[in-house]
């Protein structure tokens, strides 16, 4: 049986598990990540199936296992460039929730937010779809029709050039756009942090973002899952000792726990705020 992959060429998947992981390895030459759900749905197989192919692969150098799929470890993939919007929408799912959850529960109903670009805001906004009368704006496309589904909400949105793979609005224009309200509380995230303290993005135009909505704010809360505390990215803006909250599902490594305890920047381990009673 002849199926299209996700280049367009056609592939024979009828013979098992070696064409599968072939095919497997040919769509990540166009693609930077992967998950187990949609391979399992394009090959029609169980995920078990699946991701005994991703082992093989990996076993074989050919790739790397992420949390919910696998990542493309041929020249250059990947590097100094984020994974495309969709795909990281399936990572870390439960720790970015968990974070939601945390987040929500600290806005109050009737309060202006800003909300960022990046897969953990969108999750957020979709933990605060049970509020009232929120005003929200934001650059983040997918976040901005989450919020639209409340029509209590009042939304107001960046417009501008749409960076594809990314599906949010940067650029010169959004320092504007984030500086022409005051809001209550900005929630944004970041591609990684390094050791020492330093947020790190993968484009000047993230950081000028991200600056622009710390500015225009009363609080400030930076949402991460524990992964980014690991992960390069080489543009490098502000401090995480600079926002008024942060919000993980676990411990940081030490020497940025005790950055943020020296400077007074409250920390909120999401896994801890979701089982207190």
């Amino acid at each position: 049986m002849d199926h299209m992959n996700m280049s367009g060429f056609h592939l024979n998947i009828s013979s098992g598990s070696d064409a599968r992981q072939t095919a497997i390895a040919q769509m990540l030459r166009s693609r930077d990540f992967i998950s187990v759900e949609e391979l399992a749905a394009h090959f029609a197989v169980a995920t078990q199936t699946i991701r005994r192919d991703l082992v093989a692969l990996c076993d074989q150098g050919l790739a790397r296992r992420r949390h919910g799929g696998i990542e493309s470890v041929g020249p250059g993939k990947g590097q100094g460039k984020n994974v495309a919007f969709r795909d990281r929408s399936v990572l870390n799912r439960e720790a970015k929730q968990s974070i939601a959850s945390a987040v929500a529960a600290q806005v109050h109903d009737g309060q202006a937010l800003s909300l960022g670009i990046g897969t953990t805001p969108q999750f957020v906004a979709e933990a605060l779809l049970s509020h009232r009368d929120l005003k929200i704006v934001t650059n983040n496309l997918p976040l901005a029709l989450t919020v639209g589904q409340n029509s209590d909400f009042a939304l107001v949105i960046a417009g501008g050039t749409v960076r594809g793979t990314d599906l949010d609005v940067c650029g010169s224009s959004v320092d504007d756009f984030f500086a022409a309200y005051k809001v209550d509380v900005a929630i944004f995230g970041v591609a990684g942090v390094d050791e020492d303290g330093s947020l790190l993005d993968f484009s000047e135009d993230e950081v000028r973002v991200r600056h622009a909505m710390m500015r225009n704010c009363r609080k400030s809360y930076l949402v991460l899952d524990s992964t980014k505390f690991t992960r390069a990215a080489h543009v490098r803006g502000g401090r995480i000792d600079q926002v008024t909250a942060v919000f993980c599902e676990a411990e940081p490594p030490v020497t940025i726990r005790r950055m943020l305890d020296q400077s007074g920047v409250q920390f909120v381990r999401s896994s801890e705020a979701a089982a207190r009673p």
